[in-house]
């Protein structure tokens, strides 16, 4: 059972799987651009933040073409985009790697979002949350497809302290923006 009333503030951990890439020919895998579906997919993003009022105060996103244009596109919704960190440790991380980059965030950090990969990022979900609202984590562990949006609750003096089954899974969407009429 998750301390729903610990020491310190709220903090909440935004994980974004980067929107559908595309898969041009002779592109290596970290250049791969987004597809037409990942452009309308990730503005979608942006707006579902939104409007659950969970937009960061910081993200660390990694440095793929599509993870960062899943992020250019995502926070171009909102009035003043927090700062960002481009890091390359996300790229094809693993629980262990994602979980020491979420631990270097500053204390003053209460929203922290993460624009990653998977199954690196569906694999860090599963292991912090401890439970989730409603059916959340059986539909994290179900899929996370493409543009997932998954926030992670807890309660801590410092992102150091944050360990394995110590946060409630309170989101879990998929955002999908609308196909043009023709």
């Amino acid at each position: 059972m998750i301390e729903r009333a610990g020491a310190g503030p709220l903090r909440r951990l935004v994980v974004l799987r980067h929107a559908k890439s595309a898969w041009p020919e002779g592109v290596e895998d970290h250049r791969r651009p987004l597809a037409p579906r990942g452009l309308r997919d990730a503005p979608a993003a942006g707006r579902a933040l939104a409007e659950i009022d969970c937009l960061p105060d910081l993200a660390v996103c990694s440095t793929a073409v599509r993870a960062r244009r899943t992020w250019e596109l995502a926070s171009a919704q909102w009035g003043t985009p927090p700062p960002v960190r481009h890091d390359p440790r996300l790229y094809g991380a693993g629980v262990p790697d994602l979980l020491q980059v979420v631990r270097e965030t500053p204390g003053e950090v209460e929203t922290l979002l993460l624009v990653g990969h998977n199954p690196g990022l569906e694999d860090l979900v599963l292991e912090l949350a401890g439970d989730g609202l409603d059916d959340t984590l059986e539909r994290v562990r179900a899929k996370f497809p493409t543009a997932a949006l998954a926030v992670l609750a807890w309660r801590g003096t410092g992102w150091p302290a944050l360990a394995p089954g110590a946060a409630l899974l309170t989101s879990f969407t998929v955002p999908r923006g609308k196909k043009p009429k023709r």
